[in-house]
């Protein structure tokens, strides 16, 4: 018997997303980071945002191709060089996934004022399904720890969700500052 939710449930933005979109700066470019079906992503584009979204699943991607403020790219993200070294988001999405080591290009590619919302899996959760390999999910307070003087916190859950699928999840909406302290003296 399969725990997936249903097609139109799976097509749904994140509820994190829908929460804190708004927050992400108008006319800003936003990274979907491991877009898969490119539920967000079709969501941020039809708020007006330019929206990236980068997956390895070139047959899912394909999906995405020719939808108006969406950009389509497939990328491998855990091998190979960072894609987006050269460039800047003012927003960055990234639901149920997690590979530690884009950390801190993630934060480099966030343009100040730019907007970080992540959710995914944490510790606990192999007690109701997959993910249940810790490498693939977050300990208690990592995401805070992860922005830890780079970026401001505007909300932070570590919750466990009931519902069809119970899942223990991580979240974050935090934002880089305006100017960093040091261009504030100049």
């Amino acid at each position: 018997m399969s725990h997936a939710p249903p097609h139109s449930e799976v097509m749904q933005p994140s509820a994190w997303i829908l929460r804190w979109a708004h927050l992400i700066p108008s006319g800003g470019r936003v990274l979907d980071l491991a877009t898969g079906s490119g539920r967000n992503a079709r969501h941020l584009a039809g708020l007006g945002y330019d929206v990236e979204a980068v997956d390895r699943d070139a047959e899912t991607l394909a999906l995405l191709r020719g939808i108006s403020n969406i950009n389509a790219r497939v990328a491998d993200l855990e091998q190979g060089d960072w894609p987006y070294a050269s460039e800047e988001f003012g927003g960055i999405v990234v639901t149920n996934y997690l590979y530690r080591p884009l950390f801190p290009a993630l934060l480099a590619a966030l343009a100040h004022s730019g907007m970080l919302i992540y959710e995914t899996f944490s510790l606990g959760n192999e007690n109701f399904g997959k993910p249940s390999n810790p490498d693939f999910l977050l300990r208690t307070g990592e995401l805070l720890e992860v922005v830890r003087g780079k970026l401001r916190v505007i909300a932070y859950e570590d919750v466990f969700e009931g519902g069809p699928r119970p899942a223990m999840m991580q979240r974050i909406c935090a934002v880089r500052p305006a100017a960093d302290p040091v261009d504030e003296r100049r």
